[in-house]
């Protein structure tokens, strides 16, 4: 397939996604069906599969340290996550043992690292879609058709990594004082607090820097905005996002046949092997297939 029947941009082969070969508003298909529905398939398996493929697409394009680095601090978030659920909802028929007077059980663990997976797949996955949909695509997606929108979705893509990396600006500063080094656990939870307020502070300054450049250079202005690059939404582009549209819908389906068919309370549904997995997780790879496809022509 050449270029003419992609876009009719300029791409080199030193090209970070395969979906550089299409216009924008494939891969935001793509990204909005694969987040909505690792959203609402709360189901065991389907939140496995969905973290699952966002770390595999996550090593490809960012690299498997830059996936490790974001994991030494969302795996805590997701245990925090599954030990603090029973104790705020201590439902359940299982009874593993009482702790601080609070009965744990079983049903109400599960649900709680459930609820951390797809927190964390879902950070991954915007991760993922912050490499493939930069800045400049989301503007000549909504730039003068729905411009706030795609203003708001520019900055979200761009919060998270941009979020974890300041993270570890602020506790690398935090760590090389070694006169204020941690000595208990209150001077321990002391000082994480004091990282998330700097944190915010450094976000919120940024973005009264980034209201004031706006204003400046004559955002909200009647005039349309120009964008760094003209796409042009061809042949292979419909065929992918139809392919895309109808995949997504299929699965959504079998995801709601077996959220249907599961339950955490009172007692967790025994899990099965079912087929309807394999779709769910074909839509998942289907990236590292669009990728793979791209390098074998590359390499002819």
């Amino acid at each position: 397939m050449s270029e003419e029947q992609h876009t009719g941009t300029d791409i080199t082969h030193d090209s970070r996604s395969a979906f550089d070969l299409y216009h924008p508003a494939v891969p935001l298909v793509y990204f909005t069906i694969v987040i909505v529905l690792s959203m609402a398939a709360f189901q065991p398996v389907f939140c496995v599969l969905s973290l699952a493929g966002a770390l595999i697409y996550g090593c490809y394009l960012r690299g498997w340290r830059a996936v490790v680095r974001s994991l030494r601090w969302s795996l805590p978030m997701v245990l925090i996550i599954a030990l603090l659920n029973p104790f705020f909802s201590a439902f359940g028929t299982t009874q593993l043992f009482v702790l601080l007077g609070r009965t744990i059980y079983l049903e109400s663990l599960v649900y709680g690292l459930c609820m951390g997976l797809m927190l964390t797949a879902m950070l991954q996955w915007f991760s993922n879609a912050a490499v493939v949909l930069t800045f400049e695509k989301i503007l000549a997606i909504f730039g003068n058709v729905l411009p706030t929108i795609g203003l708001m979705l520019s900055m979200i893509m761009r919060f998270v990594p941009m979020l974890a990396r300041r993270g570890r600006e602020v506790e690398g500063v935090q760590q090389a004082c070694t006169a204020i080094a941690p000595r208990s656990v209150r001077e321990s939870t002391s000082l994480r607090v004091r990282e998330a307020s700097v944190l915010m502070g450094w976000s919120l300054e940024d973005s009264l820097r980034t209201a004031d450049a706006m204003r400046a250079r004559g955002w909200g202005g009647p005039n349309s905005r120009s964008v760094y690059q003209r796409y042009r939404f061809g042949s292979a582009d419909l065929a992918l996002t139809v392919s895309f549209a109808l995949l997504g819908l299929v699965c959504a389906f079998l995801a709601w046949v077996a959220c249907s068919q599961f339950a955490f309370y009172p007692t967790i549904t025994p899990l099965i092997m079912w087929w309807g997995y394999v779709p769910y997780a074909g839509l998942l790879l289907l990236p590292l297939f669009i990728e793979f496809e791209e390098a074998l022509r590359w390499m002819r």
